[in-house]
């Protein structure tokens, strides 16, 4: 029998696990704080809401309610089999549906990774109101179509192409115990140290979950397979964003930050020198300062 496994929160963060129904689909969210001001926390590939376990209990005590779910194919929230449920406008859909679940008067999206690309997308077609957006690690939709065409990036995102396989990524990944999903992010973080094997362990077991590792693969499938990506008009977003970089990013070039405040007439980038793609996890305090001090 497979070992279940599931993220319990300690005590002293604050944080507890609940369940929320939205957009057709029932999402696993660790949630913490009270209010009507509420910060949505959206993971990327191969995460889970634990991605934010740093970052939740400071924002709580900012004066937010939290929530940082599961999102669809993810750990033990609703996981639709069609590649095409997985498509940038049905995500978006998700975030703004988990938004008046909420009954928030006010909102700050807070995203990761894919969870970052869903964000933009959000913002972009303004799907629901924002206060405010925080984005880690991935570029403006428009910085991204510009720098995919260059060798830079291109080489970079080899993987995206990788996963358009049928089966192959999926068994790739799910092998000798779903050991690469851990590798993804050992291998690429700085301060190695906070990325134990115990620490890494409900990425695991999430991804060993059934059809865990399609659904993931289906971000990446519906990306190049619908045409939403490129359905951003203009691409301005008229909410303050501040964007965080960790410059250690073995998968988006540097280079993808040039120009966005083009499309971005108030935003404020901080880049971390020492900080890989994960960086909320790789430098927590460093994060959780920049949040404390822009969002305050």
């Amino acid at each position: 029998m497979e070992q279940e496994f599931s993220w319990d929160p300690p005590a002293e963060t604050g944080i507890e696990m609940g369940w929320i129904e939205a957009n057709g689909l029932r999402f696993e969210v660790a949630q913490a704080g009270k209010g009507d001001r509420l910060a949505l926390c959206l993971h990327g590939f191969p995460e889970l809401h634990y991605s934010w376990r740093h970052q939740m209990p400071v924002l709580a005590e900012m004066g937010y309610r939290v929530w940082a779910p599961n999102m669809r194919g993810y750990g033990k929230t609703t996981r639709p089999e069609a590649m095409e449920a997985y498509r940038l406008h049905t995500l978006a859909e998700d975030v703004g549906a988990l938004i008046d679940a909420s009954g928030a008067k006010e909102v700050t999206l807070i995203a990761h990774d894919w969870g970052a690309l869903v964000a933009w997308h959000f913002a972009i077609r303004k799907v629901r109101p924002l206060t405010k957006l925080v984005i880690l690690n991935v570029p403006h939709p428009k910085c991204s179509q510009r720098e995919i065409r260059k060798w830079r990036q291109l080489r970079k995102s080899w993987y995206i192409f990788f996963f358009q396989i049928p089966w192959l990524p999926e068994r790739l990944l799910a092998r000798n115990n779903a050991q690469p999903i851990v590798e993804a992010f050992r291998s690429s973080a700085i301060n190695k140290q906070l990325f134990t094997d115990e620490k890494l362990q409900p990425y695991r077991y999430a991804a060993k979950r059934p059809g865990a590792i399609k659904a993931m693969l289906n971000y990446y499938r519906a990306l190049l397979k619908t045409p939403d990506v490129r359905e951003t008009g203009d691409g301005s977003v008229d909410v303050p964003t501040l964007v965080l970089w960790g410059e250690q990013d073995i998968a988006i070039d540097i280079h993808c930050l040039d120009g966005m405040e083009q499309y971005i007439p108030d935003l404020t980038v901080k880049r971390f020198p020492d900080a890989s793609h994960w960086v909320q996890q790789d430098v927590p305090d460093a994060v959780n300062a920049e949040l404390k001090a822009w969002l305050g």
